[in-house]
């Protein structure tokens, strides 16, 4: 995956990128491009593929620890965060965004949902609170899944799911509640 390929005009739609491997090494050029801009990196996954991608990226030669102290690289563990992101308008309730800065990249990771076996109507409902928040910083965006072992018929349900969500956001439709 080339990168420079999804790095366009803000608002536009996010990617989906099925994985063939479970880390992040190929989303890694998407990361490091916007690390070497100067543009922030918001990155929602399960704590495991969180840790993989510091790795990953200290594997590289970048300090993860550095970039996620001075808010360059914004963690957010995935189910937690969503009881924070419910408040998104309150701007106490934000992750550390930086406002005045050059183009947020947002990566999320949606393959602890689909492992867990969690709801289909709470992953969509999960996905439309993410593209809301996308849009509302006009962020590069970038969702991502481990394809390798679901079933064709689990691919389409994210293919549809990523879609539907990513098109309430044009055309809004009211969300399950994201705290239940």
């Amino acid at each position: 995956m080339n990168g420079d390929s999804l790095v366009g005009t803000p608002g536009n739609a996010c990617r989906l990128i099925v994985r063939k491997k479970p880390g992040p090494s190929e989303i890694l050029q998407f990361v490091v491009g916007g690390v070497e801009i100067g543009q922030q990196i918001v990155v929602l996954a399960g704590p495991a593929w969180l840790k993989d991608l510091a790795r990953t990226l200290s594997e590289n030669g970048l300090r993860p620890e550095t970039l996620i102290r001075n808010h360059r690289l914004v963690f957010m563990t995935a189910p937690d965060c969503f009881t924070r992101l419910a408040k998104w308008s309150d701007p106490l309730q934000r992750p550390c965004l930086r406002r005045n800065g050059s183009i947020v990249r947002w990566i999320s990771d949606w393959s602890w949902a689909y492992r867990n076996g969690a709801n289909p109507s709470a992953i969509l409902a999960y996905q439309r609170r993410i593209h809301s928040c996308i849009q509302d910083i006009s962020a590069l965006s970038l969702c991502t899944v481990h394809g390798e072992e679901m079933e064709r018929s689990s691919m389409l349900a994210v293919l549809v799911h990523h879609r539907r969500a990513a098109r309430s956001v044009d055309h809004p439709v009211k969300a399950a509640s994201m705290t239940s």
